[in-house]
């Protein structure tokens, strides 16, 4: 056990990494949030194919939208572990490979959703309902995967919580929001991923993302208007 040594943040990092979460935020609430309003009936395949086949470019754009987020978490990944790794060496990389994880995971999600559209728009030897209903399955993968990388990005922000907890610039509010905000990622993709349906836990989830959410895009407004950022001064583990 040691005490980690100060460090600060260069303020073109601390805003890099704040523009980053707050381009991770917008593109992913298009691509995961929007696209799929607008495309996916659900229970209804023909009407899902159909909305692939004429709303081509909207979900070209949300292609795009996935493909920019993984690349930017990419990036804020390796910003975060270079930020707090002497604050706790442990849990920087437990943050580290957590979010490496989600991203992995991002990855095949993407192909699920373009193996939706080669489905619904290109021969493939099925006819017209079976390629209909194929191309639906393949959504409904792609819509679970959220859920199974939610597991790695609540472990993530579980170990970026405490870590900010053990700085001394970093708000400690944003710390306790990010890790007690964690447990909503991670209720509702076991909920969701076990279809399991229990009411009260549903409140409880909408209450925990509020918080995990504005926490989240708090932490990244800070870092984009702060500029610097000092991490340690706590023992490490």
């Amino acid at each position: 056990m040691k005490t980690a040594e100060q460090n600060r943040l260069n303020t073109k990092d601390a805003r890099l990494a704040g523009a980053l979460y707050l381009a991770i935020a917008v593109c992913g609430a298009f691509s995961i949030g929007y696209v799929p309003m607008q495309i996916v009936v659900e229970g209804d395949a023909a009407r899902t194919a159909q909305n692939l086949l004429t709303q081509v470019g909207l979900f070209r754009l949300g292609v795009l939208a996935d493909i920019a987020v993984i690349l930017f978490e990419i990036a804020i990944t390796v910003i975060l572990f270079q930020m707090f790794r002497s604050t706790s060496p442990r849990l920087a990389v437990i943050a580290m490979l957590s979010r490496f994880g989600m991203i992995v995971i991002m990855g095949f999600n993407l192909l699920m959703w373009m193996m939706a559209y080669v489905v619904a728009s290109q021969p493939t030897g099925f006819d017209p309902s079976s390629a209909q209903s194929l191309a639906l399955i393949f959504i409904k993968a792609h819509s679970l995967g959220v859920f199974v990388w939610q597991i790695f990005f609540g472990a993530h922000l579980l170990a970026l919580g405490a870590m900010i907890l053990r700085t001394r610039m970093v708000p400690h509010l944003l710390g306790w929001g990010l890790l007690v905000g964690a447990f909503g990622y991670l209720v509702q993709a076991v909920l969701e991923l076990s279809f399991t349906n229990i009411a009260a836990l549903d409140f409880l989830v909408i209450g925990l993302l509020t918080v995990v959410t504005i926490s989240e895009l708090g932490f990244g407004l800070w870092l984009l208007l702060r500029g610097t950022l000092k991490v340690g001064g706590q023992k490490a583990i």
